[in-house]
């Protein structure tokens, strides 16, 4: 048996790597998961009314024709929250165990000199995968591979990084630093499908399709891409080729990454916040509004897909593909749903090309401009109640999640140039030529309820 320990038990997980192990198990193998819950909010209540069992829709357009696929998948064996020390220690202990899947978000790979060993209560995933890691190497067994999914560049070295920042923190034993880097192989990666997630407003039409009721049903396109950086011989471990999802194990991960960070999830992120104040709910509205599909094409045909390879004619190809995967009916990919994390996912998809074209024309891209104007009025125009923090469109509150600093930066009193530092964004944005000046008559003209599209 091969055994997956994954930290999270989001809708994506669930659709993709999950999905994959199902069905490589429907094709003779013997691959089990077991769910980490890696922060303290929310419950793991449906995995366990449904013993683990859930259903993957699938659906699409293929070949011009509409598709919509049925999976009961039924690799998820356990699932339980990082708190539950038996049950991680014994996982962590497991001969089994080959393989770490991550899902964290782009926010969730840091390193904090808070974090401690002996108490892992709000620590990064990071912290709490040393400790995994360390009562691995306590019992004398091999090492593992580390697929995180996180949309970072580097994913897997970032994630080595600050296991071994911890190790030194921490002042663990030489003898487990060592093991660390001759037995454990960090994989980078990419991942590409578009999962909506629990499709609301149609729980009825899906129970009397299954003839159950799912709580836990998650709902995603056909496509599906997961590059792997081979490493070791994660080839012996997972199989290539299509398997409900296009597995490419390769040495090289660059060109696929860039391509899928900036192209797909770059527009995505930048369209997000103008087209939920343009009155759209869905990635499907945004295609079927011109201004707003005009915004997106012409983002990717000028700001973005001359930026990600010399040769121009793949990125076409797949800007072209994104184009009419974004135009898939069956997918309700709420753009709330896309909005979680948007400062650190605008920094990571959308900054590089950002500063790309500045590098290349002298001069900031309108668009991008344009999409970080209103993520700034989004924030700035943000409230907290209940302990939540909501902005108002068209009269209607919609929440917001990120990280409380960047929530309540504005609410405390922050100002522009401030939140354009190298603080949040890594680099200095004020010292770009125009930026500063144009948001600032980007905000006002939004403070005014006046459209930049």
């Amino acid at each position: 048996m091969i055994k997956i320990a994954q930290f999270g038990e989001g809708n994506f997980l669930r659709a993709f790597a999950d999905y994959y192990f199902d069905i490589l198990n429907e094709e003779g193998g013997d691959y089990a998961v077991s769910i980490i819950k890696p922060v303290e909010y929310g419950t793991l209540d449906k995995f366990v009314k449904q013993n683990n069992r859930y259903t993957v829709v699938l659906r699409g357009m293929e070949n011009g024709k509409a598709v919509e696929k049925f999976r009961e998948v039924s690799v998820v064996k356990e699932a339980f929250p990082f708190e539950e020390k038996e049950k991680f220690d014994a996982l962590a202990k497991d001969p089994d165990l080959r393989i770490v899947v991550s899902n964290t978000t782009e926010a969730g790979i840091y390193f904090s000199e808070r974090d401690t060993i002996s108490d892992l209560g709000g620590s990064s995933y990071p912290a709490k995968l040393t400790a995994f890691l360390y009562e691995r190497f306590k019992a004398g067994l091999n090492g593992l591979y580390m697929l995180p999914v996180e949309l970072i560049d580097d994913n897997a070295l970032n994630l080595k990084r600050c296991v071994e920042s911890y190790i030194s923190h921490w002042d663990l034993p030489r003898e487990f630093a060592e093991w660390n880097a001759k037995e454990n192989f960090y994989c980078n990666t990419l991942v590409d499908r578009i999962v909506s997630g629990y499709p609301r407003g149609e729980e009825q039409r899906f129970a009397g399709l299954l003839g159950k009721e799912d709580g836990l049903i998650t709902v995603g396109e056909p496509f599906g891409l997961w590059v792997i950086e081979k490493k070791g011989e994660i080839e012996k471990l997972l199989k290539e080729g299509f398997h409900g999802v296009d597995i490419i194990i390769t040495e090289n991960v660059t060109y696929y990454k860039r391509r899928k960070v900036r192209v797909l999830n770059g527009s995505h992120t930048n369209m997000v916040f103008p087209a939920i104040w343009s009155g759209a709910d869905t990635v499907y509205d945004v295609m079927n509004n011109p201004r707003l599909r005009g915004f997106v094409e012409s983002t990717l045909e000028n700001e973005i897909v001359p930026f990600v390879a010399e040769d121009q004619t793949e990125t076409k190809k797949f800007a072209q593909s994104v184009i009419e995967r974004f135009e898939n009916p069956y997918i309700n990919h709420k753009l709330l749903s896309i909005s979680l994390n948007s400062v650190s996912k605008w920094k990571a998809r959308v900054l590089p090309s950002f500063m790309d074209y500045c590098e290349k024309h002298g001069r900031i891209p309108a668009n991008m401009a344009a999409g970080l104007s209103y993520l700034i009025h989004t924030y700035r125009s943000l409230y907290e109640k209940g302990g939540a923090y909501y902005f108002n469109v068209n009269g209607k509150p919609l929440e917001m999640k990120d990280d409380k600093e960047f929530l309540t930066f504005f609410i405390n009193g922050g100002t522009l140039a401030e939140f354009l530092s190298a603080n949040i964004w890594g680099v200095n944005l004020n010292e770009i030529g125009g930026l500063a000046d144009t948001l600032r008559r980007n905000l006002e003209q939004l403070g005014k309820g006046v459209s930049l599209l």
